[in-house]
């Protein structure tokens, strides 16, 4: 992790409505999603698209789903039992990505272009 940005661990009892809240913060910021794997190395599912949502499906083993994008570019990212949810933060406290860590110890990275503090952000269409 980056030593200028402060990480946050989201305890699983609070995915959902965390998650939601997010969601609506963020809609239609342009974000960068990218996996990490042991066997795959690192990959770029995509870049500088528009951010569309997250969610938590609190099933048996649950499932983060990130979407992203506008068609004919929609890209909907699935994270099969999830088992850490981090929160980046910017030296300023401004969300700058989530990673979320699987089961099987895969990353999963969404990073947005500009980071800013919800504050700034609204009213700027």
């Amino acid at each position: 992790m980056n030593s200028n940005k402060s990480t946050e661990e989201i305890p699983r009892e609070q995915w959902s409505s965390f998650l939601d809240a997010f969601s609506r913060q963020h809609e239609d910021w342009l974000a960068t999603l990218e996996v990490f794997d042991k066997t795959i190395g690192a990959q770029a599912e995509a870049e500088e698209l528009p951010f569309e949502g997250i969610s938590f499906d609190n099933g048996k083993s649950g499932s983060i789903m990130i979407m992203l994008g506008d068609l004919p570019d929609h890209i909907t990212h699935t994270i099969e039992q999830p088992r850490h949810l981090w929160l980046q933060l910017t030296p300023q406290g401004a969300d700058a990505a989530l990673e979320i860590q699987a089961a099987d110890e895969s990353n999963t990275l969404l990073r947005f272009r500009s980071p800013m503090l919800p504050e700034l952000v609204d009213g700027i269409v």
